[in-house]
């Protein structure tokens, strides 16, 4: 597993924690109207299996790319998307993804560090889950019901956030991607196959990059 943890787990004070709440819908909005949609890349496309390169220049480049991001997530419907799945090697994800209690986050990512929980704040939850990388497949895949996520904001200034229940989940998903995992790979052999038999016998609902 190559995702990274922080060498101190200590929780920030709760003013630290990124307001991700706040005009969730404009802020949304604004990024897929200047964005264009792009195809997603499907397991097997290399760019999904190897770690992503870290994000170093915040300029408008990085704006574009996570304007076409939340372009593409909101046309394959998705709740979580990183750069990858559109075949860039950056670490940077997007999301827009309620909470158990039906709250909408909003936000982006770069150079995400997954934080290593005390044991005692790691409670698993075995939701199904399913990824735009694996299109139509859906397993149960055990995650902790919390998680807190380090990295920049789009003009490289320090964010932390902190998400539990669904967008817990999806904040881990994501940061795996960029380290060049999916979730399938957290599966056994058995439920991994029939995985890939789901993806194999479904139809994506979006635009798909080949992988040949």
């Amino acid at each position: 597993m190559s995702q990274q943890h922080t060498e101190n787990p200590t929780t920030p004070p709760e003013e630290l924690f990124l307001d991700d709440v706040t005009d969730a819908e404009a802020r949304e909005l604004a990024h897929r109207e200047r964005g264009t949609v792009r195809p997603i890349t499907v397991v097997g496309n290399p760019v999904l299996h190897r770690e992503c390169r870290d994000v170093t220049d915040f300029g408008a480049d990085l704006l574009a790319l996570v304007d076409d991001m939340f372009a593409s997530q909101r046309a394959a419907e998705g709740v979580g998307l990183a750069a990858n799945q559109i075949g860039v090697d950056l670490k940077v994800f997007v999301y827009d993804c309620p909470d158990d209690n039906d709250t909408r986050h909003v936000g982006v990512v770069c150079n995400p560090v997954l934080e290593d929980l005390p044991a005692d704040q790691r409670h698993l939850d075995d939701s199904n889950e399913g990824c735009l990388s694996v299109p139509g497949a859906y397993m149960e895949t055990p995650r902790p019901d919390y998680a807190v996520v380090r990295g920049q904001d789009l003009h490289g200034e320090p964010i932390v956030v902190r998400g539990s229940g669904y967008f817990a989940r999806c904040l881990q998903h994501e940061t795996d991607h960029l380290y060049g995992r999916l979730y399938i790979d957290r599966l056994s052999k058995r439920d991994r196959k029939d995985v890939l038999r789901q993806m194999a016998e479904a139809t994506p609902k979006f635009e798909t990059v080949p992988n040949d």
